[in-house]
């Protein structure tokens, strides 16, 4: 596909707000089925949400970060659990392109090809002939349930050798998917567990985790595209940030639908709009989706800006990436969390958006990467003068 004929930001955000009332109806049937739809997930391919992050030799975008989230908001006001689908599918698109370019051969068959992944490195990997075997269980897997492919870590334990994180790419079909997505939030996302007997991985389809973390892979056609050399956590970071930030949005359009309809039960105000307690509520949550959303662009111009310029990452840059992370996921949760104190007790009824985007946003502000408290502390310890405690940055 000419670069000419690719779909621009403009045209993509389109597509996905278009499809904002098609995932509101699928909401509360994902919910009760802990997974996303079938024909939501139709609809997100034929929008092409999942070619984002595909090569384009493949029939794929290559989309910049800013469109990712972009994008990612806008599902997000249409849904919280697909939202974070299509961002968590776009993160082992991208590691699943560092691999062998005949690897990806198999992997993108077609341009709609799901990769669903983890960064756990929750199994053991022994050394076997023509490969590994691979033992083990990994939690969180989000979107599973309509992958092909499996991004998996493992601990590769080989004799007379330092224990090494490897990356593979498995068939899906190759594991065990256990149906253990019993949550309060994000409950719709079908993100299970998946489990490894005795997985036999042969050696063109793994990778040492560090060489991907890092942005270097060992694919030669991908070597020109600046999108794929860039360290994973500001990549993984900026693909994700989206769905918070739409999550917030969803909630300033849920809470104003409802607003001239409501009085303030108990007191004199027939309409809750009358009241200043609203007015303050309402433009402090505004506010902080306006922070949000800054700090959310923010990132996704540092990756863009670094990835046109092919330019190595410093640590600053690394750990700056996180703490704008965290502090989008922080501003766009207190966002939520305040127009859902002022939505009353009519907002506990399942049919009532607020309380599923409570909830989802409660969900994600818990993940590991993503937690605000664990990105202002690794902020926080780089101006301290202190190296980083982690390895995922």
């Amino acid at each position: 596909m000419l670069s000419n004929d690719l779909p621009g930001r403009a045209e993509l955000i389109r597509r996905a707000s278009e499809l904002v009332p098609t995932l509101q109806k699928f909401s509360t049937w994902n919910e009760e089925n802990r997974r996303v739809h079938d024909d939501a997930v139709a609809a997100l391919a034929e929008a092409g949400i999942f070619r984002m992050r595909t090569p384009l030799r493949y029939g794929g975008y290559e989309c910049d970060t800013r469109t990712l989230v972009d994008v990612a908001a806008e599902l997000a006001r249409g849904d919280g659990s697909t939202a974070w689908a299509a961002s968590v599918y776009w993160i082992p698109t991208w590691m699943a392109s560092h691999f062998p370019d005949y690897v990806q051969d198999t992997v993108f068959a077609g341009p709609d090809s799901l990769v669903c992944g983890t960064l756990s490195p929750s199994a053991m990997a022994t050394p076997i002939e023509g490969g590994i075997a691979v033992n083990g269980k990994w939690g969180f897997i989000t979107g599973a349930l309509h992958s092909r492919w499996q991004a998996i870590i493992a601990v590769l334990v080989a004799p007379e050798a330092e224990p090494m994180p490897v990356i593979a790419l498995v068939p899906t079909s190759d594991l065990q998917i256990v149906d253990d997505w019993h949550t309060a939030g994000l409950r719709g996302t079908g993100s299970v567990s998946t489990v490894a007997q005795d997985l036999f991985v042969p050696q063109d389809r793994f990778l040492p985790l560090g060489a991907v973390l890092e942005g270097e892979g060992v694919s030669h056609a991908n070597k020109s595209s600046g999108i794929y050399q860039a360290p994973l956590l500001p990549v993984a970071s900026a693909s994700s940030v989206g769905v918070a930030l739409g999550l917030a949005k969803a909630a300033l359009d849920a809470f104003t639908q409802r607003l001239g309809d409501r009085k303030i039960t108990y007191t004199n105000y027939t309409s809750q709009r009358e009241a200043p307690i609203t007015h303050h509520q309402l433009g402090d949550a505004a506010v902080r989706v306006d922070e949000a959303q800054f700090h959310a662009h923010r990132l996704a111009a540092l990756v863009d800006r670094k990835a046109a310029e092919q330019a190595p990452w410093t640590l600053d840059e690394r750990v700056l990436a996180r703490a704008d992370m965290g502090a989008a996921v922080q501003r766009a949760r207190e966002a939520v969390e305040t127009l859902a104190n002022a939505s009353g007790g009519s907002s506990i009824y399942l049919d009532v958006p607020i309380q599923r985007i409570l909830r989802d946003i409660q969900a994600l502000s818990l993940h590991a990467l993503m937690h605000p408290n664990t990105n202002t502390e690794l902020y926080g310890r780089l101006l301290s003068g202190l190296e980083p405690n982690t390895l995922y940055v």
